[in-house]
C-alpha cells in the first residue's frame, strides 16, 4: 500500500508540475480576441481603418513610401493607397511627421496583436482627396487646388484633418469597452493619438496669424472651416474646434487660443464609429463610401453600415408588396 501510495503521488506531482509548464505556453499561443467579448473586437477592429490611412500618409509624407516596403506583413494584401507621395517638408516638420508615421505603425502591430484585423482598404491620399476636402470647407473651389504635399504648412494642415478625427473615436469607445485588456490598449493608443493631435495643432497655432498662399486666408481660419465641416458632416453637435475660438468658447472662458480641443470642461469629445465614418467619406453618411476611402472601410461596424443601405433586392421586393 505504501508503495502504492508513493506511485499514486508521484503521479499526481507529476501531472501537477507538467500542468503548471504547460499553462503559460498554451496561453501564450492563444490570440488575445478569443479573451475579449465580441463587442469589443468589433472597437477594436473599426480604428485600424484611421491607423492605416495616418500610417500611409505620414509614411509617404516623410519617407517617400508606406506600409508595402515598411512593413508589408501589416497590409494583409489590401491595396496600395492612390496618389500618396513624398512631401516638400523641411527637416525639422519632416522628423516630426516620420516620428508620427513610425508611431502609427506600431499602433497597427498592437491592434492586430490584439485582434486578427483585415487587410488594408483601398486610401484616397491624392492631392485631389485634400483639395476637395478644403473646396467642401470653405463651400467654393480654392484656385489653385488645394495640395496636401506643396510644403510644411499645407501638410501640417492636412495633418489636421486626421489624428483628431481618431482620437474623438477612441474617446467614444472607450466606455463600451468591456475588458481591460481592450480597456488598456485603447487607453494607450489615445495617448499617443492626443499627443500627434496636440503637436499638429500646436505648430498651427505657432503661424495662427500666417496667411496661406496663395489664398490670402489665415491658418486660424483654415482649422475653423475644417472644424466647422466636420460637425457639420458628424451630424452630432459641435465636437470639433479651430485653434483659435471666441473667448467665452475657450477654456474656462477665459482664453481664445485653443490649442487642445474640449468641451465645457475642456474635456475631449467622444464620436462614434457612425460619426466617423460621416466624415471621412466626406458625405455626411455613413453608408455611402467615399472621401479617403472610395471602396468603403472595414470590420463589422463599417459593413454593418454598408449591408444596412444595400439590401438585397429579393428583401426590397419583398417590403414594397407588404407595403402595398
Amino acid at each position: 500500500m505504501a508503495g502504492c501510495g508513493m506511485s499514486i503521488r508521484a503521479i499526481v506531482v507529476s501531472f501537477l508540475v507538467a500542468l503548471q509548464l504547460l499553462t503559460p505556453c498554451t496561453a501564450s499561443v492563444r490570440r488575445a480576441d478569443h479573451l475579449i467579448p465580441k463587442s469589443d473586437v468589433d472597437l477594436l477592429e473599426f480604428p485600424l481603418n484611421l491607423e492605416y490611412l495616418e500610417a500611409e500618409f505620414f509614411l509617404f509624407g516623410s519617407v517617400g513610401y508606406g506600409l508595402d516596403k515598411v512593413a508589408p506583413y501589416l497590409t494583409m494584401g489590401g491595396p496600395s493607397p492612390i496618389g500618396a507621395k513624398m512631401a516638400n517638408l523641411g527637416p525639422f516638420i519632416k522628423d516630426i511627421i516620420m516620428q508620427f508615421a513610425y508611431q502609427e505603425v506600431g499602433h497597427l502591430r498592437a491592434i492586430k496583436d490584439t485582434v486578427k484585423g483585415f487587410p488594408r482598404p483601398l486610401l484616397n491620399l491624392s492631392s485631389e482627396s485634400f483639395a476637395k476636402v478644403m473646396d467642401r470647407a470653405f463651400d467654393s473651389k480654392l484656385n489653385p487646388p488645394f495640395d496636401p504635399y506643396a510644403n510644411d504648412l499645407n501638410f501640417l494642415l492636412a495633418s489636421y484633418i486626421v489624428p483628431y478625427v481618431g482620437l474623438t473615436g477612441y474617446v467614444g469607445a472607450n466606455p463600451k469597452l468591456k475588458s481591460a485588456t481592450s480597456k488598456r490598449l485603447v487607453a494607450g493608443l489615445l495617448g499617443v493619438e492626443s499627443g500627434q493631435d496636440a503637436v499638429i495643432r500646436t505648430l498651427l497655432y505657432e503661424r495662427a496669424a500666417k496667411r496661406v498662399e496663395p489664398y490670402g486666408v489665415t491658418v486660424a481660419e483654415f482649422t475653423q472651416r475644417i472644424s466647422e465641416l466636420r460637425n457639420k458632416l458628424g451630424r452630432a453637435g459641435v465636437k470639433d474646434e479651430g485653434i483659435v475660438v471666441p473667448k467665452d468658447k475657450g477654456a474656462e472662458g477665459k482664453v481664445s487660443g485653443n490649442v487642445l480641443a474640449g468641451n465645457e470642461y475642456s474635456i475631449s469629445y467622444a464620436r462614434t464609429p457612425e460619426e466617423i465614418l460621416r466624415i471621412v467619406y466626406g458625405g455626411g453618411n455613413e453608408r455611402v463610401p467615399g472621401g479617403f476611402y472610395p471602396k468603403g472601410a472595414d470590420g463589422n461596424i463599417a459593413k454593418a453600415n454598408w449591408r444596412s443601405w444595400h439590401l438585397p433586392s429579393n428583401v426590397v421586393v419583398v417590403v414594397v408588396v407588404l407595403y402595398f
